[in-house]
Formats: structure tokens, C-alpha cells, sequence
């Protein structure tokens, strides 16, 4: 934890309410994000109990798995799922736009909108990851068919998975995480995950405290866990007898249908306080002002999406079980580029975000006292504008002579350090040298340069472009790593089991 969120935190339990820790919302929200809820059964490894799913406050489904020990019923539930899925997804497939590439030679084209989807919390992506994998390999043919559109599913969920580890995307988004990014309250980051607590500390009703809110949202009975895990007490006292009846009505119509009403009211009533807190946590996302660069973090998922649906309508296989190891180093070295983008977009976007640095001495503020924005450097083969500005501060400067720094306000200019002069009462004098988003010719045109009286925000943090990192062809891993990875074989068919409710072998390492 940074020393501006463990500040954060020490006011929220001051205040008795959260507090903010960004301006802006540093994420994309869709217009018409799919809220997803699910529920999982305890003790079994990822079987879905029930789900409510949504594009809308209003237009809630609730899916269930009366039995879900029983594997065709987890299939039909899967099916169904599909059913909103996929719809949802074809729906952004309507309309692409042209995006220029190569310094606007050419153009490509990408779907204009990409789809969103939202969890109550990691819990939530872990679900879905672990549910794409165990239905992205399924066959619609063969020993223990599944409907058509099952495996599918399988592969965008897992194509969302994928997305939510990538720094900055916003595809698949955890409400839990979306807004402590956003707000500290001041209980533990384990309490953060309970999304009726933070809600309690977000938004506490009249004449509560965040502390008292986040209590009373404890009770299982007031406020059911957020899944996909269910309460215990709820599992041992209520769930159980709903199941076990609805087994014993298995030749009885009547009985059974009277059993399944019952199963999904008791769902219902555990998924319906969940939906409604989703809802009320994308209100208060929505009432931030989007960053300045979310959109183009946006513009990536589109890009993803675009491509990902181009494979499969090409008839591209499922995603592997594992990647190879040139594979794996690709992605990671992708994953650690977007990182390190994504922190410092967030910094130029906000300030709050950027006063983090200015604590550990990565940016300084200060005013211009001095400017020089005809000043040209002749000392070349030819002359190259070269303007100086000197910047006061009084803010501890670590940087060094010849150090390289960069503004929020202009991003694609340079300002090498020149002199830093300490001055009296404390405060610093940084003279620079400007280079860069000035125009080609001997004049800055105006607002290029900084002018006398500016704030100026200066930070070895760059958005610069990243070059990529240089990786052997999959056919030329090393032998330390394997070797070249064999042809990769099929999907196989399920395997025939002897138990009709077992699952096919899968494996899970």
C-alpha cells in the first residue's frame, strides 16, 4: 500500500466514510455492460448453482442448476448462459470502423464497439475462467454431446479471462476492484472483497457510519455473500433440504415442479441483493469522469475482441490448455508492457495518481520563472530549436543532470535536465531544455513552450511507444525450454465414464 492510500485509509476511519484516491474513472464503462452473478456449489470444483445475468437494472435472468452434481444438467445450464451470451456478444458485431496504420498509408478495420462484462469480484473471474475451460473442449457429437453453442461459450469465456489480466482492459471487470481503485475505505483489502462491506463504506445510509454499514452487511442474513461462494448456513439449512427434495420428486411431476419453484426462490432471494449492489456500484463509477486515456485502453479491447471474433468465425481451434514457452514469454513480456503503460497513464490522467510519485520522487511541481522559447542550438551540423525554461520548486528534486523528463500536459515533449541549483527557503531551481512536439521549423508555435507563471508537472515517467522484446519462433524454442513443441493434436472426445454424473478426465494442472 502507497503512503497516499494508507493516508486515505486513516481518514476513511476518521471520517467513517471512504475516500477518493482518483478524480477520474480510469476504466471504461460500456453503456450496456452484462452483469453476470453467479453462484457456485461448496465443495465441488467449479459447478454452477445458479446465476443472474443481465444487461439492464430490469432485465435480471435467473439460471439454475437444481442438481448440480449432475453433469447434464451443469451442460444445460451452460446452454442456457449461452443463450444471453452470445446474443449479447453478436450484438457489438454490427458496425466496424477504419483505424489508419502506417502514419495513415493504409487503414484496418475493427468493430466499433467491444461487449463488457461484470463480476461482483475476482471470485467471479476465477469462475469464469475455471467454467471456459471445462467447456471450451466439448463436442457436440460423440460420447456425452453437448448442445453446439457450449463450446463456444467456452472459448469467449475464456477470451474474457484472458482480457482481465491484461493491464487496463476493461472487458471483464471485477466491481470489487474497479472501485477500490477509485475509493480507500478503512477496513483490510480481505473485507474490500466483500462487496455489500465496501458498498457500506462507499455509500453508508443516512445516519451510519462506513464501519456500521460494512458490519450490518456482514450478517449472511441481510446481505448473501456475493458468490460465488454461498454462506454455509444457508448451504447446510436450506439449500441442502431444497435440493435433496427436488431429487426425492424425480418421478413425481407435480412434486418436482413444486420443488424447482421452491429451489428458485431460495436462489433468487440469495442473488437479488448482489444484483442490486452491482448495479448501484456502476452508478457510482459512472458519476466519475472518464480518464483521458481510457479510451484508448478501450480502443485495445475492441482490437481484441475484433480479432478474437475473426478467429472463430475463420474456424480457429480453442485456446490451449497451456501455452508453449515461447508463448508463455510472449505473453508475459505483453502483460509487463501494459503494466508499465497502465501506470503511467493513470498518472497523467490524474493527479492524485501522480502524487504518489511525487512522494517516492519520480515528479515534482513547480512554477516557470524563466523562458526562452526562441533559443536555438547551432552547434550541430545544422540548427535545431532548443527552448530553455527554468522551473522553481519546492519539492525534493532526485533526478540528476542530463536526466530526461516529461509533462502530463505535454506528453510528447522532452525536457532534458540542464542545471538544479538548490535556492534558498527550500526551494529548487531546474533549468531545462526542450525538445520535441514543437514543429520541424526554428518558431515554437504558441502553447508548445511553457510560458512564464505555468504549474508545471515534470516526471521520469514516460507514455512513450514500447518496443517489443525479440522472441524465437515457436518452431525454434530452445532445448532448455522443451525444445520445439510437437504438433498439437486434436481435441479429443470426452472420455466414456461409468457414472452418468462424473465428470470427463480433464486435466487441471
Amino acid at each position: 500500500m502507497s503512503t497516499l492510500r494508507a493516508l486515505a485509509q486513516a481518514q476513511a476511519v476518521a471520517a467513517g466514510v471512504a475516500q477518493p484516491v482518483a478524480t477520474v474513472r480510469h476504466l471504461h464503462l460500456a453503456d450496456r455492460p452484462l452483469v453476470l452473478v453467479p453462484l457456485a456449489l461448496a465443495g465441488e470444483a467449479n459447478a454452477p448453482l445458479a446465476a443472474l445475468v443481465g444487461a439492464a437494472p430490469d432485465e435480471a435472468r435467473l439460471l439454475v442448476v437444481p442438481q448440480p452434481r449432475n453433469r447434464d444438467q451443469r451442460f444445460a445450464f451452460a446452454a442456457e448462459l449461452a443463450g444471453i451470451v452470445l446474443p449479447y456478444l453478436d450484438e457489438f458485431r454490427g458496425v466496424s470502423e477504419a483505424v489508419p496504420v502506417d502514419r495513415g498509408k493504409d487503414v484496418r478495420y475493427r468493430y466499433a464497439d467491444a461487449p463488457q462484462l461484470l463480476v461482483p469480484n475476482p471470485a467471479g473471474i476465477t469462475f469464469l475462467r475455471l467454467f471456459g475451460r471445462s467447456t471450451r473442449f466439448r463436442r457436440p457429437d460423440g460420447e456425452h454431446p453437448v448442445h453446439p453453442s457450449v463450446p463456444l461459450l467456452g472459448r469467449w469465456l475464456t477470451f474474457f479471462a484472458e482480457r482481465a489480466e491484461h493491464p487496463g482492459s476493461a472487458a471483464l471487470v471485477a466491481l470489487t476492484e474497479a472501485l477500490t481503485l477509485h475509493w480507500v475505505t478503512g477496513q483490510s483489502a480481505v473485507e474490500d472483497l466483500h462487496l455489500p462491506a465496501l458498498l457500506g463504506w462507499l455509500d453508508p445510509p443516512p445516519g451510519r457510519t462506513g464501519a456500521e454499514a460494512a458490519a450490518h452487511a456482514e450478517d449472511p442474513a441481510r446481505c448473501p455473500p456475493a458468490g460465488p461462494a454461498t454462506d454455509p448456513d444457508f448451504d447446510n439449512h436450506r439449500l441442502a433440504p431444497a435440493i435433496e427434495a427436488y431429487t426425492r420428486a424425480e418421478d413425481d411431476p407435480v412434486a418436482r415442479a413444486a420443488a424447482y419453484a421452491e429451489l428458485e426462490r431460495l436462489l433468487r432471494d440469495q442473488l437479488t441483493p448482489t444484483w442490486e449492489l452491482m448495479w448501484r456500484g456502476v452508478g457510482l463509477l459512472r458519476a466519475l469522469p472518464p480518464g483521458a486515456r481510457v479510451a484508448g485502453r478501450w480502443d485495445g479491447d475492441k482490437d481484441a475482441f475484433t480479432a478474437h471474433a475473426e478467429h472463430v468465425d475463420a474456424g480457429g481451434g480453442p485456446q490451449p490448455r497451456r501455452d508453449g514457452a515461447v508463448a508463455a514469454a510472449v505473453r508475459l513480456h505483453r502483460l509487463e508492457r501494459a503494466l508499465t503503460s497502465y501506470a503511467v497513464q493513470r498518472a497523467y490522467d490524474d493527479p492524485l495518481v501522480m502524487a504518489e510519485h511525487r512522494l517516492t520522487g519520480e515528479a515534482f511541481v513547480g512554477d516557470v520563472t524563466l523562458a526562452d522559447p526562441k533559443r536555438v542550438d547551432d552547434t550541430g551540423k545544422r540548427p535545431v530549436l532548443r527552448p530553455r525554461i527554468q522551473v522553481v520548486t519546492t519539492e525534493p528534486v532526485l533526478v540528476s543532470v542530463g536526466a530526461t523528463l516529461y509533462s502530463p500536459a505535454r506528453p510528447g515533449q522532452k525536457a532534458k535536465v540542464v542545471f538544479v541549483t538548490p535556492a534558498a527557503d527550500g526551494k529548487t531551481e531546474v533549468v531545462l531544455e526542450l525538445s520535441g512536439g514543437m514543429g520541424r521549423g526554428l518558431s515554437a508555435p504558441p502553447g508548445t513552450v511553457p510560458e512564464v507563471g505555468e504549474r508545471l508537472c515534470l516526471t521520469t515517467l514516460s507514455d512513450g511507444f514500447l518496443p517489443a522484446g525479440n522472441f524465437p519462433a515457436p518452431e525454434e524454442t530452445p532445448w532448455t525450454h522443451g525444445g520445439p513443441p510437437a504438433a498439437a493434436p486434436a481435441p479429443a472426445a470426452p472420455l466414456p465414464v461409468a457414472d452418468a454424473d462424473a465428470d470427463p478426465a480433464e486435466d487441471w494442472s
